[in-house]
């Protein structure tokens, strides 16, 4: 039990991912811009990103998946926890209607990243117009 208490002690993005409901968009971003070294503090000991622990929630925020979709790179979506999960299987899992527009705005990231990736710059653009 001690360890669960303590477990977002050492990644303050996760800590706030968690307690979304106290959390804004700009306290994230800045928690985000302040970390020193970002892609080590991605994972903790369940191996679980920022993605999964707002993602396993019952109600995700939308701002903050805005944020963390703007501030980490898209392969990051890719990535299973100790679990095997992926953060848009979380999002499945609590479905929701709410949860419908997070896994959309998910997905859409996810796409638009690769595709920009690839080169495909202005079909990214002709698909975000629409």
């Amino acid at each position: 039990v001690a360890g669960l208490v303590a477990r977002f002690d050492d990644f303050p993005v996760h800590k706030m991912c968690y307690n979304h409901s106290s959390t804004s968009a700009q306290e994230l971003q800045l928690c985000i811009e302040d970390q020193t070294d970002q892609m080590e503090s991605l994972v903790d000991e369940f191996g679980m990103t920022p993605f999964n622990v707002l993602s396993s929630s019952t109600e995700p925020s939308e701002e903050l998946l805005e944020v963390l979709l703007d501030k980490f790179p898209y392969s990051i979506l890719g990535w299973k926890d100790a679990n095997g999960k992926l953060a848009m299987g979380y999002l499945v899992a609590n479905w929701t209607w709410d949860n419908k527009l997070l896994l959309q705005m998910t997905l859409q990231s996810w796409m638009f990243s690769r595709l920009t990736s690839w080169g495909a710059t202005s079909c990214v653009e002709v698909m975000q117009s629409k």
